[in-house]
């Protein structure tokens, strides 16, 4: 995806429905420089594709985080929860669900 000559890049996994996008960066062992990459995507993102909120999530694979940015706010969040599995599975799939499914979910 090239948005400029400054934004540009793969995506490791871009998920969308009719009301939601979740981008999902993988990482090694660094969450907090997956979640700085996720967050310059999501900006990305939201450079080419219509709306307001934008879901992102990194993961290491049995550890997951979860961000949101509002691009009216220009302001990105980041949950302060980690989901990990198998212990928290079943809270990571209706969260993974929750945002395809709906714009207001998380």
């Amino acid at each position: 995806m090239t948005v400029n000559n400054w934004l540009k890049g793969n995506l490791d996994y871009y998920l969308k429905s009719n009301l939601s996008l979740l981008v999902v960066e993988a990482k090694n062992d660094d969450l907090t420089r997956g979640f700085t990459q996720m967050a310059v995507e999501l900006i990305a993102i939201s450079e080419v594709e219509e709306g307001d909120i934008f879901y992102g999530a990194v993961t290491i694979g049995d550890a997951w985080r979860f961000g949101r940015l509002e691009k009216t706010k220009q302001q990105i969040f980041q949950d302060i929860s980690l989901y990990r599995i198998p212990d928290d599975l079943p809270d990571l799939m209706k969260i993974l669900v929750g945002i395809l499914e709906s714009s207001s979910s998380v």
